[in-house]
This record gives structure tokens, C-alpha cells and sequence, in this order.
């Protein structure tokens, strides 16, 4: 199933090309806005997949064109990012030792929606394509041979970062929890119609090149790990959000006026669009092209404010 929300947190159900309104069927769970009402249906699916399956085969409802997708889980309690988790397409001699960071819910933007890059002194700004899992029942100290039974469904996800900002040491906030720095959409697809989520290929473009191209088998940490490691940290809970992480090399700079989209095979396209305000510039050139050319480092800011002298 494909759940969604639209137009003014109209919760949906996508059928084929076609967005069923559910709304009333989900108005006796307890919730104060879109947020919790989403995360409240998660954690008690079991008691409402029935009827909403039900509700999705009358076949009346409004073409996606026609409608204005929001974020399909706006307000989780958690999202959780892993670092550096994958192999970079093997070339890795062993896998980075596990590690996460917290991104706040503020962040979240959807389908259709802008990246805004802020007035910092920042080297380069990125956005990550990610395979996002959503927790559908919580815990603590989840072992792996019981992770994947956490897992409500799955997710587009859009890891922005500010990258090379002041001091050394005392970044991961401020480079990754920027207003905007976490696009996701356009809806949620629930785990049943995702037979293996380490065989997923992730594509991402920026105005139509092709920068990312990977695939969810080159983990270093694979799904069932991430999930024991961060539910031994701190209890997870319905509607959660874990960001699997990346493959670095396809990496480039995203800049105003760009057009992103990203596509997890089976989770739809999400696109967004870039603004900044200051117009600054880098070259189009991704990581693997730097490293291709023996050049070091990120890629160097080209014009603009904050432009290094």
C-alpha cells in the first residue's frame, strides 16, 4: 500500500494513478495535527489496513497531477541518519566502525517543495539519496533476527548538508539540520510490496544528469544492524525515520535553481527544487570526477559570497 498526504494533509491512499481520500476512516485515532495522526495510524495499521484496502478499491479518487503531495510523514519523533554506510561501490577495504546522527523533524520538506541553502560560510552544500526506513512498531535493544518485524514501510530520502562549516569538531548539527535539509516523499510505501530492501537501486539527478547510481547491496552496515545499533542507543518509536546512508562518489553541489530528483526503485520519484538566495556557484563535477582526476578535497566554491580568496 502507498500512503500519502495531499492538498491540506488529506490523508490518501494511491491506487495506480489515483489518490483515495481516507481521511474519516482515520479520525478516532487520537491526534493534534497531520503528524501524529500519521504516526498514530503506523504503530496501528493492523486495525485499519483492512479498511483502508477497502476504501482504495472503489476506484474514485483524484489524479496525483491534480493534487499537491505533502511530506508523507511530517513530524516523526526520530530521524536518524547513518554515516558513512556504504562500501563506495566496493572500493572500501573494510566498512567505516558504525555511526549515526540526529536530524531534526524541522527539517522536513516534500515532494515538490525547495532546499533553501542559508547565508553561512559553508565549503559545498549536498544532498544524499537515501533509502529511509519507517519504524512501524518501537523498542529498545532490537536484535537483528528480529529488526525487519519493525518496519512498517519505506521511504525517498534527501540528506542535505552544509558542508566544511566552522569550527572542525562541532558540525554534524549545524551541517545537517539545516530548515529544509530533509526531503521526503512523495509518499510511503508500506514494507509488503518491498521483497528485499538490500536489492534496491538509487538513482538521483540533478537538472536530468544522472549523479547518483547505487545500490541498497553495497551497505557496509546492512538494514537489521542499523536498527539493533540505534535502538540499543534510545527507544524508537512508530513513524521514526532511519536514513540508511550513501554512496559519497556520486556526490555534487547542489545550487539555485536546480531541479533534484531521486528515485529508490519501487518508492516513486521524489523531486524537489534548490534556492539560494546569495546565487553562489560550484562546478558540476561529482566526487568520483575529482577523485578520477587525482584533485583533492570538495569541490571549490567558484563565485558568489563566501567565495575563498
Amino acid at each position: 500500500m502507498k500512503l500519502m498526504y495531499f492538498n491540506d494533509f488529506r490523508l490518501g491512499v494511491l491506487k495506480n494513478d489515483l489518490v483515495i481520500d481516507v481521511t474519516p476512516l482515520v479520525q478516532n485515532i487520537p491526534h493534534t495535527g497531520p503528524g501524529n495522526l500519521m504516526n498514530g495510524l503506523i504503530g496501528n495499521f493492523s486495525n485499519f489496513r483492512a479498511k483502508l484496502e477497502k476504501a482504495s478499491n472503489t476506484g474514485k479518487g483524484f489524479p496525483i497531477a491534480q493534487v499537491k503531495i505533502r511530506p508523507p510523514l511530517p513530524k516523526p519523533v526520530n530521524i536518524e541518519c547513518m554515516a558513512v554506510n556504504y562500501m563506495e561501490d566496493g572500493t572500501l577495504s573494510e566498512p567505516a566502525l558504525i555511526n549515526a546522527f540526529h536530524k531534526s523533524a524541522n527539517c522536513i520538506i516534500g515532494h515538490g517543495e525547495t532546499m533553501i541553502l542559508p547565508d553561512i560560510p559553508a565549503s559545498v552544500f549536498e544532498g544524499e539519496a537515501e533509502l529511509g526506513l519507517i519504524i512501524g512498531k518501537g523498542g529498545s535493544f532490537i536484535p537483528q533476527s528480529k529488526a525487519m518485524e519493525h518496519i512498517f514501510g519505506y521511504v525517498n530520502f534527501i540528506d542535505g548538508s552544509a558542508r566544511g562549516v566552522k569550527p572542525d569538531g562541532n558540525t554534524f548539527y549545524q551541517m545537517k539540520s539545516r530548515a529544509t535539509f530533509a526531503p521526503l516523499g512523495p509518499y510511503i510505501v508500506t514494507a509488503d510490496e518491498i521483497p528485499d530492501p538490500q536489492k534496491l537501486q538509487i538513482k538521483l539527478w540533478v537538472n536530468g544528469a544522472l549523479k547518483q547510481n547505487f545500490n541498497t547491496d553495497d551497505m557496509a552496515h546492512r538494514i537489521p544492524r542499523c536498527i539493533e545499533w540505534i535502538s540499543g542507543i534510545h527507544p524508537i518509536e512508530s513513524g521514526d525515520i532511519i536514513a540508511t546512508g550513501t554512496n559519497h562518489r556520486g556526490l555534487s553541489a547542489f545550487q539555485n535553481g536546480d531541479k533534484v530528483d531521486l528515485e529508490v526503485e519501487g518508492l516513486g520519484r521524489l523531486t524537489i527544487s534548490v534556492r539560494d538566495d546569495l546565487q553562489r556557484t560550484w562546478a558540476r563535477e561529482t566526487r568520483l570526477d575529482r577523485q578520477q582526476k587525482g584533485l583533492k578535497g570538495l569541490t571549490p566554491q567558484l563565485t558568489g559570497k563566501y567565495t575563498p580568496t
